[in-house]
């Protein structure tokens, strides 16, 4: 009976305590820049979005919007393993523990996480790269010093905003590569 208190009893190992800590702490720096900087880009992306419907839209344009789209899509799930990390880091700090997560299931997770947020990021850089090109090669096809007589000819402030949405979007997925490869590295010392 002594045996089996002693059993019970016993401390959580300093691999795990420390795998824990990491895994709690970058687990909400990850979750909280993402969502900041997602919800700015959320909002970005929404008058971005609006101004799709306007007559002086930027023609092509679309495609750019619709990757900035699914990269917020894939945001939202890269948040998901950024609180994913943290309830895994307060799991490894009960006593009990055949609960504890195993090592290769807790790395099998972040591996997923950083596809999740290079995937996003990617789509991110192809909106990005797609709508700059279509915005430079219209502010190139006025001549410097006229005055162009049709407002398509313009830069559109929504062409810019549709821009900002995918930079931030980067700047999301680029925080949550961050989060994982940290806890990546961590977790494999």
């Amino acid at each position: 009976m002594n045996r089996r208190n002693n059993e019970l009893a016993t401390p959580i190992p300093r691999a795990a305590l420390r795998a824990s800590v990491d895994l709690k702490t970058w687990g909400n720096i990850g979750f909280w820049v993402q969502i900041v900087v997602g919800a700015f880009a959320v909002v970005t992306f929404l008058f971005a979005s609006i101004g799709l419907s306007t007559p002086d839209r930027t023609r092509g344009i679309e495609a750019g919007i619709v990757s900035a789209f699914i990269s917020l899509v894939f945001l939202g799930i890269a948040i998901y393993f950024s609180t994913r990390y943290r309830k895994l880091g307060r799991k490894l700090q009960d006593a009990d523990a055949p609960n504890h997560p195993r090592r290769a299931d807790i790395i099998g997770l972040i591996r997923w996480g950083l596809m999740v947020n290079l995937i996003g990021m990617g789509l991110a850089i192809i909106g990005a790269a797609s709508i700059s090109g279509i915005v430079l090669g219209k502010s190139l096809s006025i001549p410097q010093g006229t005055l162009a007589a049709n407002p398509k000819q313009f830069v559109q402030s929504i062409d810019l905003l549709a821009i900002q949405a995918n930079t931030n979007t980067i700047i999301a997925h680029f925080t949550g590569l961050l989060s994982s490869l940290w806890l990546l590295d961590r977790l494999n010392k």
